[in-house]
């Protein structure tokens, strides 16, 4: 009976079930049938003798990546800048849409969400560029600088500056882009909330504090959660594009550090072992983000 009153469900709203179809095949196609390569993590794996082929050698690549002499640095340094990010770099959507929101001209709010939107849409190598000229001994900042009086500062060599370029590039590129949910949020909140909020004789920072926050309290929530789950998963592309070997005591990342000895060398098990360890740590922080959430009444993800 279960069974016939689910298929007759499919059929009435067949059209919906198939907008679903292109996600749910991407998800299975290249997020669960990938899991079974996993395996690879735990053998000596060699491309020419497969899967079934390569010896089993347990617990051995994540015992040599525990033990390398750069597992602290790049440890470290993968938790502070993501921790950077998640700190100065979460809030900035919210504020932005929140700005975007009050913004009554039509035209000028549109071009505003195009000047945000478009750098999501450059590629690393492009925006990457961009910032590395600018920021290059003849680049604008230096430019200005010297207008002062003061001298070039070569920010790209510089280990202080380096982790702020990340964190700072990444809010530039991204922050625009991930105000689109936060201001679709915003838009269903109830009208008449705000009505009655200034027929009390609330001030818009009241509106904002006491009716738009709490409204889109529980989007904020499981986007911190998501975003708390790849905390240790910065992507290789922006710290690949900027960063350079007099830089690497603060900005080589796990990414990094498994691109330069896992894949370049060929060592495809030590790779795989490195990934399902950030995986592992990443699946841990969401329950626990997710446990936290519904204690303080926040919502979760379930």
């Amino acid at each position: 009976m279960q069974r016939k009153g689910w298929l007759r469900t499919i059929r009435a709203d067949w059209l919906l079930y198939l907008f679903l179809l292109p996600g749910l095949l991407y998800f299975i196609v290249f997020k669960y049938l990938p899991m079974y390569g996993v395996i690879i993590a735990f053998q000596d794996y060699s491309p020419f003798k497969g899967i079934s082929g390569s010896s089993f050698v347990g617990f051995k690549h994540f015992i040599r990546f525990f033990e390398d002499a750069e597992f602290i640095t790049v440890f470290r340094n993968t938790l502070i800048i993501s921790m950077y990010k998640l700190l100065f770099g979460f809030p900035v959507p919210i504020i932005l849409a929140l700005m975007l929101n009050e913004v009554r001209r039509t035209w000028f709010k549109a071009t505003a969400q195009t000047l945000f939107y478009i750098p999501h849409f450059f590629s690393w190598v492009i925006f990457g560029g961009i910032v590395i000229q600018v920021l290059s001994s003849k680049g604008m900042i230096n430019s200005l600088i010297s207008w002062f009086g003061g001298d070039p500062v070569l920010f790209m060599t510089q280990k202080q500056y380096f982790r702020a370029i990340l964190v700072i590039s990444d809010i530039v590129k991204e922050s625009g882009w991930s105000s689109i949910i936060y201001l679709a949020a915003i838009a269903g909140v109830n009208p008449s909330l705000y009505e009655a909020a200034r027929m009390d004789g609330a001030r818009k920072w009241h509106e904002i504090w006491h009716i738009t926050l709490p409204s889109i309290r529980t989007t904020i929530v499981i986007l911190f959660i998501l975003q708390l789950g790849n905390i240790l998963e910065l992507g290789v592309q922006q710290v690949f594009m900027l960063y350079n070997p007099l830089v690497y005591e603060v900005g080589d990342i796990i990414d990094t550090y498994v691109y330069r000895v896992g894949l370049t060398e060929q060592k495809y098990s030590f790779a795989t072992a490195v990934g399902l360890f950030q995986s592992t740590v990443g699946l841990i922080l969401i329950y626990i983000a997710n446990g936290l959430a519904k204690r303080l009444g926040g919502g979760g993800l379930w």
